[in-house]
């Protein structure tokens, strides 16, 4: 464990440095944190350099970190020391993508995982003539024209002004703006056919991401383990809640109900929900009031019965 001096020093140091070097001190320090060595063809294959670049990186990162890796001088590898400890702040998602994935080497389909690791088979996926108009449109802000096909409507034409992506664990779907109805819904990917950018349309103030109040608007959730649970430090171990404690979570009104579904987690006023794949309830049930899709929520009892989620 690094001292609060040695931390300062290192900080002072790596803010010094571009941005390139210190991408490439992040991959070095990746490798011997989560891999466990690192050869100076690790820096190569990965950023292109040269050798005498790649030895300049490491002795840099040494330069910086000289208690974290030491040669193995039996196979002329580095490894971290006891002692080591992480120059850079590793997000655990991006770190999981990179260990089964790899750092995007691969072409077209081909993966290159750095490790042993299983991912399921995704059953939902866009097609990449579809996805690629909707995400120009995204990032410039421009509408589009497509061909949609919903469970009640049946195949449509739509003007919508897409928004955002949004990855609700069994698909992607995508946040808009419906020209047709006149408010923001949510559009699944697959379901679209021939999108087209509207290059001339202007897009309107109340068509813009700013105008949803569902997107822009963050819900404060607390969960607690579920009352039923047999095991509730398994489930405090598995989502880092201390004991009796709660999981505070923030989450768009837009999203809850499919954050809440995909987490199994119990909605319900009286925690009456039974089964092993329930392992968290929601203290606060009227916290979800007001949100579009509440009604998706395991257990959810909408307080105003009478409201309908816009199909998809």
């Amino acid at each position: 464990m690094a001292t609060p001096d040695l931390e300062t020093t290192r900080a002072s140091k790596l803010s010094s440095l571009t941005k390139t070097q210190r991408e490439r001190l992040s991959h070095i320090d990746f490798r011997l944190y989560f891999l466990g060595e690192l050869r100076r063809a690790d820096v190569v294959d990965r950023f292109g350099t040269g050798p005498a670049a790649a030895t300049r990186d490491i002795a840099l990162y040494r330069e910086i970190a000289p208690e974290n890796l030491a040669l193995d001088n039996s196979d002329k590898v580095y490894r971290p020391t006891s002692t080591f400890t992480p120059l850079f702040d590793h997000a655990p998602q991006r770190v999981l993508t990179a260990l089964s994935q790899g750092f995007g080497e691969g072409i077209g389909d081909e993966l290159h995982p750095l490790l042993r690791c299983e991912i399921p088979s995704a059953l939902s996926l866009p097609a990449m003539d579809v996805l690629a108009p909707i995400t120009r449109a995204i990032n410039r802000g421009k509408a589009v024209k497509l061909a949609y096909t919903s469970i009640d409507s049946g195949r449509t034409e739509k003007e919508l002004v897409p928004l955002a992506l949004v990855d609700i664990g069994i698909r992607w779907h995508v946040r808009a703006f419906d020209r047709k109805h006149h408010e923001f819904r949510d559009f699944v990917l697959t379901r679209m056919e021939h999108p087209e950018v509207l290059e001339t349309s202007e897009v309107l103030v109340e068509e813009r991401p700013e105008a949803d109040i569902q997107w822009s608007r963050i819900i404060e959730l607390d969960f607690v383990v579920h009352p039923s649970h047999k095991r509730p430090a398994v489930v405090e171990m598995d989502y880092g809640i201390a004991s009796g404690q709660t999981l505070h979570v923030r989450v768009r009104a837009a999203n809850a109900g499919y954050m809440l579904r995909r987490m199994n987690v119990d909605c319900s006023p009286d925690h009456s929900l039974k089964g092993p794949e329930i392992a968290l309830w929601l203290k606060d049930p009227l916290a979800l009031y007001g949100a579009s899709n509440a009604r998706l929520a395991p257990g959810y009892v909408d307080p105003n019965p009478s409201r309908t989620i816009a199909a998809m």
